[in-house]
């Protein structure tokens, strides 16, 4: 097993992490790390930090939760108010309530990208420092982005299914929420696709990154489009969705489809050579550790007047192609996700 790999998809087993301590998952293990986690030898809080992320609505968002809450044990220095929404606008009452607390500093993953950004702002003219992971908000304000290259991933994932497919065939695209992380990701995919004129995408409709929405999304294209060679889930749990609805068709022989995250239960049929998923790519749910910890790191190491100053700093955390030859490298059956 590569220690490394574990950070960078985020799929530590519980024991694991017990065995690594304090050491965070984005720290020396992690690319993008600034530094690690500073050392507290009290329990006095010197700062308070909040932390606003989507409800576990799926896997990946289970997994943030989880590594919020074991990031937030490792610094006893910091009080955290961890708060979770399943809409927006319970997101933005959640930041304004942030903001009345006077936070030192909000670390962000955006439920929807259009509508949290106006609220982020506000938080940003209070004077709170502001770290945003993941879903970024529509401009670019915030002191510390902390993401995935998710053009990347739409490109990765356009070019292994071009490749498959032999420059020929038609698709289906299951699209996730309205945020710049799908925006990046479909319109990347699209760009690769442009190139090969024998590719068609059938149809792309939303499955918001969630298991039973894809499925329902993908059964209604089914009924369409009788013609399908392969699916572009672009996530792991919309892609057990798009099974669920293959399955129910009678058509889950003879379709493949590529989702993304490196969910354990997909990374293990990549392993098994399942033939439904060839191949697989990583996006860690662990980065939520590395944009709290990016938050502490800033608060310890700056005087509160030069945090007004902070130089904006993009964090890139590592994105890779799993496939059957090195899939054991990234599949951990006790992990959280």
């Amino acid at each position: 097993m590569k220690i490394q790999s574990i950070f960078k998809i985020g799929l530590l087993p519980l024991m694991a992490a017990m065995v690594v301590g304090c050491g965070s998952p984005a720290s020396s293990n992690t690319e993008g790390s600034t530094g690690t986690s500073p050392t507290a030898n009290t329990t006095e809080k010197k700062f308070k930090i909040g932390v606003s992320i989507p409800a576990a609505d799926h896997g990946w968002t289970a997994g943030v939760k989880y590594w919020a809450d074991e990031e937030s044990k490792k610094h006893p220095e910091v009080e955290f108010d961890i708060q979770t929404a399943d809409t927006p606008a319970k997101q933005i009452t959640q930041l304004e309530a942030m903001g009345t607390k006077k936070m030192d500093a909000v670390v962000i993953l955006a439920t929807e990208s259009a509508p949290i950004t106006p609220a982020a702002q506000k938080l940003k003219d209070q004077g709170i420092f502001l770290v945003n992971v993941d879903r970024g908000f529509t401009t670019h304000f915030e002191d510390i982005f902390v993401a995935g290259d998710n053009k990347k991933f739409g490109t990765m994932s356009a070019e292994f299914m071009a490749k498959k497919l032999n420059g020929k065939g038609n698709i289906l695209v299951l699209e996730g929420i309205p945020c710049t992380v799908n925006t990046d990701r479909v319109e990347a995919f699209k760009a690769v696709f442009a190139k090969y004129p024998d590719l068609k995408i059938l149809a792309s409709q939303p499955g918001r990154w969630n298991q039973q929405t894809a499925q329902d999304a993908m059964q209604t294209m089914l009924t369409t489009y009788k013609q399908v060679d392969a699916i572009w889930a672009g996530d792991d749990d919309m892609a057990l969705g798009a099974e669920k609805a293959l399955k129910a068709a009678g058509r889950d022989k003879g379709i493949w489809m590529l989702g993304g995250a490196g969910m354990k239960d997909i990374v293990k049929r990549v392993m098994e050579n399942d033939p439904m998923f060839p191949a697989n790519i990583t996006y860690p749910p662990s980065m939520i550790a590395q944009g709290i910890q990016e938050a502490v790191n800033a608060l310890s190491t700056n005087k509160k007047e030069d945090l007004k100053n902070f130089k904006h700093k993009d964090v890139e955390v590592k994105i890779e192609m799993i496939d059957p030859a090195n899939a054991k490298d990234f599949y951990f059956k006790d992990s959280i996700y």
